[in-house]
């Protein structure tokens, strides 16, 4: 029972997160294909495979071709999180001392007051 339920499960995961879901669109591909047997008895599986997979073309059936499976294709998202529960962090505190670049403030003759004051003026042209 736990094998069966393994697989089920595994199962459902595949089809939701790869391309694996295009395998149930397989009835869809057999009733395509028999319709086209009956409009031309002499179309072979091969020549219909081709005809929709190697060059498809925009005909009238173009809205049941992109049914047909791995023709039209999705981006399933998958996202796996992992917890470990032996997480540790270590914090080191270097202070350097010989640090004589110097730094500039807005004391010094860089600092324009004058833009930087004209911004937070009301307009003239009211």
């Amino acid at each position: 029972m736990r094998k069966f339920i393994s697989i089920i499960l595994l199962s459902f995961y595949l089809v939701s997160t790869t391309e694996l879901y295009q395998l149930l669109k397989i009835p869809v591909l057999i009733e395509h294909f028999i319709e086209h047997k009956e409009q031309n008895a002499e179309i072979t599986l091969m020549s219909f495979l081709k005809m929709h997979y190697d060059h498809p073309v925009k005909d009238a059936d173009y809205q049941t071709d992109q049914k047909l499976p791995f023709i039209a294709h999705s981006f399933p998202l998958a996202l796996v999180f992992t917890i470990s529960p032996n997480i540790t962090f270590e914090v080191k505190k270097q202070i350097i001392t010989d640090h004589h670049e110097k730094v500039y403030s807005y004391d010094e003759p860089f600092y324009d007051k004058g833009a930087l004051h004209s911004i937070w003026q009301p307009p003239k042209n009211c």
